[in-house]
């Protein structure tokens, strides 16, 4: 059949022959069970999911309604790689087929995600996202640097705000790559060169919205230790609000947009004009209100008696010096009346006590004389005993000690006698 003969043409209007393409996949492929990895996964407000299933070859775009949810046995996240049961179909608003998702559960982790979890349990155990270690944003900074795609649309959309909120602000821009093989490399070595210049108060690092792949680049490792060892505050701004990276976690700040960075990264003009006008106001009120207060009290000392009489004020004065003079006279005076009288009970305690002690030495060195008289050797020879000794005046205490013919002294009670020995007996005085 060609196409030259008018009435042998079939045509076919756009919905029909995408209804019978339609009809053709739900009745020969139908219902099928598929394994891959999810992204792109949205959460519009209505309540039902739209990701694309891919592998390393293909994608397929696939919609799981909100009735559902609530039978699923996983929670999909981009790159959660799973099962899924559902109908092959076509989208006739845009002609692409896809797949109605009925079942699905988790068959592991995909690749970038197993990646993802990985570096973010290393980088957490290293103490990079320790909130302790995270600085303030300057409250207005007067330069910002952004680092990000020179052409996308998050750095229209980051200036746009921030001419919005406060123009004219100084902005510079590190254009790099926000995806592909050597993005990451060219954003960290961005976040480097700030450092080095330091001549802005501020960086935000970012890149609107994308599939987890698309978001790669701030999910390396070289770009999460770039953010963690600069010295200027960093604010991530990667994807929409539902997206999170590595640099999310590592910067001191993550905004969940580009455009919510740069609300963040500064306030409105006009809402610091306003605090400004509003705080010279209270200003001005509070020094008006002191200024009469000052004024109101100048007003009372003035009409103060003390002032309309400084004379009386004078002699009342010394009046009351004079009297604290002649109480503080008294006070001395009988301070000392009263250490005088306390010295001499004092003296007398003193000298009482001294008379007490030589009455008791005097007793005591009576006793020990009449003692020493009544043990002397005197006395025991005044009661009839002697002592007998040799001619070299050792004491004879035994007729042993003495030989015939030797000579001996014996002294007395009263006076001593020379004797000769002519002969001496020895006596046990044990058998008396």
């Amino acid at each position: 059949m060609t196409a030259t003969n008018p009435q042998e043409r079939r045509v076919y209007g756009v919905s029909e022959l995408t209804r019978q393409i339609k009809q053709l996949l739900e009745s020969q492929v139908g219902m099928v069970w598929l394994e891959g990895e999810i992204s792109n996964l949205s959460r519009p407000s209505s309540g039902h999911l739209y990701f694309t299933l891919k592998d390393d070859s293909a994608q397929l775009k696939a919609a799981l309604f909100r009735g559902r949810q609530g039978r699923l046995s996983c929670t999909p996240q981009d790159g959660l790689k799973v099962r899924v049961y559902g109908q092959i179909t076509v989208y006739e608003r845009s002609g692409q087929y896809q797949l109605i998702v009925q079942q699905m559960e988790a068959a592991g982790q995909g690749a970038l995600q197993a990646a993802f979890e990985a570096l973010k349990k290393q980088l957490a155990a290293e103490g990079l996202f320790d909130p302790a270690r995270k600085r303030p944003l300057p409250a207005w900074p007067l330069r910002i640097g952004l680092v990000t795609s020179p052409t996308g649309a998050a750095i229209r959309d980051m200036l746009n705000v921030l001419d919005r909120r406060f123009p004219p602000l100084h902005i510079v821009v590190a254009p790099v790559p926000v995806q592909g093989t050597d993005a990451a490399a060219r954003i960290a070595d961005a976040i480097d060169r700030f450092n080095e210049w330091a001549n802005v108060d501020v960086l935000i690092v970012g890149r609107g919205g994308g599939s987890l792949e698309d978001l790669w680049a701030f999910n390396e490792e070289v770009v999460a230790r770039a953010i963690a060892r600069s010295r200027l505050p960093v604010i991530s701004a990667v994807g929409h609000e539902i997206d999170f990276a590595i640099s999310d976690f590592v910067a001191d700040l993550r905004a969940p947009t580009p455009s919510a960075a740069a609300e963040l990264v500064i306030g409105r003009k006009a809402d610091l004009e306003a605090a400004l006008n509003d705080a010279a106001r209270r200003l001005a009120r509070a020094l008006d209100t002191r200024r009469l207060e000052l004024k109101t009290r100048f007003v009372h000392c003035q009409q103060h008696w003390v002032f309309r009489e400084p004379l009386n004020l004078l002699r009342q004065h010394r009046q009351v010096v004079a009297q604290h003079q002649r109480n503080m006279a008294t006070a001395l005076r009988g301070a000392v009346r009263e250490r005088q009288q306390r010295l001499d009970e004092t003296q007398v305690r003193a000298r009482h006590l001294l008379q007490m002690k030589q009455t008791a030495a005097r007793h005591r060195l009576t006793q020990c004389a009449q003692q020493l008289r009544l043990l002397g050797p005197l006395a025991v020879l005044a009661r009839g005993y002697s002592i007998t000794c040799n001619a070299q005046g050792r004491v004879v205490r035994q007729a042993a000690d003495v030989t015939a013919g030797e000579l001996l002294e014996t002294r007395l009670a009263q006076g001593r006698i020379t004797s000769e020995v002519r002969q001496t007996t020895e006596e046990n005085t044990h058998d008396r």
